[in-house]
């Protein structure tokens, strides 16, 4: 598959995937918390995707439960995005003790397998929304600054980087009208990269039992709390199962066609 056509088809999945986590409780015929049939109960004229261990509409349940894992999703990859890329620039521009110290912060988080930093974090301060996306960001910030400290201090030794210095333009302008500019399609294809691992983090979390509270709709949550009837009436997790899925691999093929998009490009003006 070429790049260009791999981008497409990641935006367009990520883009069917979005547009029914946010039309989806619109569209849902019953509240997703609402009783409504038996439990574990089978497909129906009113319940295409049959009902789940409290005998709740799945259906309802999946458009309601997609909204607060992709507004997730996004804000802590695009807070790691910002945080990481600033620092990385920083540290390479600035250089000397200043780089030492992004560096051995960097190197002290990435001692720390990400799942069990964001679970030491919200087992001890609590499972808020805020508070999972904030640690999250956290646990994906080293790996943004360390590739945008490797990309700028390839480009920070550039003649017009350092007529821009001796010009007197201040350092905050240099970084985000000199240096980010060129940052731009390695920080977009890691940003494609995080959103995977953001929903596959995100819905661990819910999984776990450390993530969305119930009895909210939430696809992660949803998983877990259908597993045990798996057997019996399958479309209760498989349903959830199959749109983290089809985000994830919307958000990687993305990811892979623009960067391989961006290279052809590069490639033939070269």
């Amino acid at each position: 598959m070429s790049g260009s056509r791999q981008l497409r088809t990641g935006i367009a999945f990520i883009l069917a995937v979005m547009l029914l986590a946010l039309a989806g409780p619109a569209l849902a015929p019953h509240a997703p918390d609402a009783l409504v049939g038996p439990t574990y109960g089978a497909p129906s004229s009113g319940a295409p995707l049959g009902y789940d261990y409290l005998g709740r509409d799945v259906w309802s349940r999946v458009l309601a439960g997609g909204q607060s894992i992709i507004w997730m999703s996004f804000s802590a990859s695009l807070l790691a995005l910002t945080i990481g890329a600033l620092l990385g620039m920083a540290a390479a521009y600035a250089r000397g003790r200043v780089d030492q110290v992004i560096v051995w912060i960097t190197d002290v988080l990435m001692a720390f397998p990400d799942l069990i930093l964001v679970l030491l974090v919200v087992s001890m301060l609590g499972r808020e929304p805020w508070l999972i996306v904030l640690t999250v960001s956290v646990a994906f910030i080293p790996a943004v600054a360390r590739l945008a400290r490797g990309v700028t201090m390839g480009i920070v030794q550039q003649e017009y980087v350092e007529a821009a210095w001796m010009m007197g333009y201040p350092w905050h302008r240099i970084l985000l009208r000199e240096l980010l500019p060129n940052l731009a399609t390695p920080l977009l294809v890691q940003l494609g990269i995080m959103l995977t691992w953001a929903i596959a983090m995100l819905s661990g979390l819910s999984f776990l039992g450390y993530g969305v509270a119930p009895p909210a709709a939430d696809w992660g949550l949803m998983i877990n709390e259908n597993r045990a009837g798996l057997l019996v009436q399958p479309w209760a997790v498989l349903a959830p199962v199959l749109l983290i899925a089809l985000f994830a691999i919307g958000t990687n093929l993305a990811a892979e066609g623009y960067g391989r998009s961006k290279a052809r490009i590069d490639e033939k003006q070269g």
